[in-house]
């Protein structure tokens, strides 16, 4: 939590509004206040000594459309609590609510129409205050965590989630949308220590790395006019995007989401790419968009010639391998080559002109080889299966062995 440049901003903006403020998470905990007030109702005073609102005025204030309002809210005063008027002031980051800023009258004031006739020129100040908090605890906030679970249950096929999640504001009326996985493996930390919660390829705190994610999908979408909502798992971030047929948002939210992992990780990540489903038009095809982009996330994993932003269809023969489960070892001629102590460089070779189409020349210059190293290969390769590697039946098994071999060791996403 960056409490000193929130609670800074907050007595920085009670100065220039001339009134006492409080700022609350959207669980009504108390975040920040400010101290230059000459008086105080005894709801501020109890707020601030308790540091949550209390059930009552909680009550009340929600009873005013707080929670779904976008706009600065007058929230009247109310004796039998002890509460002078006031205005709330919902802080949103592109359409997501991060907290409220209360701004209290004073015991005079009739009416709140100073207060909303000074919002205005400090409108600056807190769109810098919302981008503040939602760099801090936002993710953790219980509503936010509700949300998207009912987000999860959408996109696993559960009807009454994607109905209730296709009513959202957000959501409603913006589409065709799109899909979007973001993963990525964190490495070892710069110094060599490990990073907390994550091991190569592994993840040791499931809770932990899940607030990551979400904390970085939050971060790297922030201004991205495309992006709708975004959700965090243990091992990954699903976004949903406005389909665009332009790739220039993903990559920035690509770049920003890297940025971000290696800010809350305390460690670069490695190997991080972006698995793009089909646009589609009906909510209801949501959970069959995000298995389009869990899949193409997943070949950018495996096999780096792909890119680091995949659309399904670019995914190729890993769409079909992961509708079943492909063994490499079931292709003899790879059995053969597979234990030989040369495999490694044979399989290199192979897989580089097969994705090349039988260019020798373009392999030889990209593997940083003579092309009469690759010649060489190729014999070797023939005289253990007895084949030649680069005939039509032999060549598809051979190729979708290696595939298979790649395949196999996919993030499980």
């Amino acid at each position: 939590m960056r409490n000193q440049e929130i609670e800074d901003l907050v007595e920085q903006l009670a100065v220039e509004l001339g009134r006492g403020l409080s700022l609350e998470d959207l669980d009504g905990l108390l975040l920040a206040y400010s101290s230059n007030q000459s008086h105080a109702d005894r709801v501020r005073v109890n707020f601030l000594l308790s540091k949550r609102v209390a059930a009552d005025v909680g009550a009340w204030q929600l009873s005013h459309g707080i929670a779904r309002a976008v706009r600065p809210v007058v929230v009247p005063a109310n004796e039998n609590l002890g509460m002078l008027g006031r205005v709330c002031v919902p802080l949103l980051v592109r359409g997501f609510r991060v907290g409220y800023l209360w701004v209290q009258q004073d015991g005079e004031e009739q009416s709140a129409t100073a207060i909303l006739a000074a919002l205005p020129r400090v409108r600056d100040s807190l769109d810098l205050l919302a981008t503040l908090l939602l760099d801090s605890n936002t993710a953790e906030s219980s509503q936010r965590r509700a949300r998207e679970q009912l987000f999860l249950a959408a996109t696993d096929g559960d009807r009454q989630a994607i109905d209730v999640v296709a009513e959202w504001p957000e959501v409603r009326q913006r589409g065709p949308w799109q899909a979007v996985t973001v993963y990525a493996a964190p490495g070892p930390g710069s110094s060599g220590a490990p990073v907390p919660g994550f091991v190569p390829g592994k993840v040791l705190d499931p809770l932990a790395a899940a607030l990551v994610h979400r904390s970085a999908g939050l971060t790297a979408t922030v201004g991205v006019d495309v992006a709708l909502f975004t959700a965090g798992l243990g091992s990954h971030a699903l976004m949903l995007l406005r389909a665009t047929q332009s790739r220039t948002a993903h990559a920035e939210v690509l770049r920003r989401y890297g940025a971000e992992l290696a800010k809350r990780t305390g460690a670069p990540a490695s190997d991080v790419v972006m698995g793009i489903g089909e646009p589609f038009d009906s909510f209801r095809q949501l959970p069959s968009a995000y298995r389009q982009s869990r899949i193409a996330a997943q070949a950018a994993a495996v096999d780096p010639a792909l890119g680091t932003i995949l659309d399904v269809r670019g995914a190729g023969v890993y769409e079909l391998l992961a509708g079943g489960a492909a063994d490499p070892n079931d292709s003899v001629y790879y059995r053969l080559l597979h234990h030989r102590d040369d495999a490694a460089e044979l399989f290199t070779v192979l897989e580089h002109l097969y994705d090349n189409d039988g260019a020798v020349a373009k392999v030889a210059a990209s593997l940083h080889l003579h092309r009469s190293s690759i010649y060489n290969r190729l014999a070797r390769v023939r005289g253990v299966i007895s084949a030649d590697p680069l005939a039509g039946r032999v060549r598809l098994e051979l190729h979708l062995a290696l595939k298979a071999a790649r395949w196999a060791g996919r993030p499980r996403i």
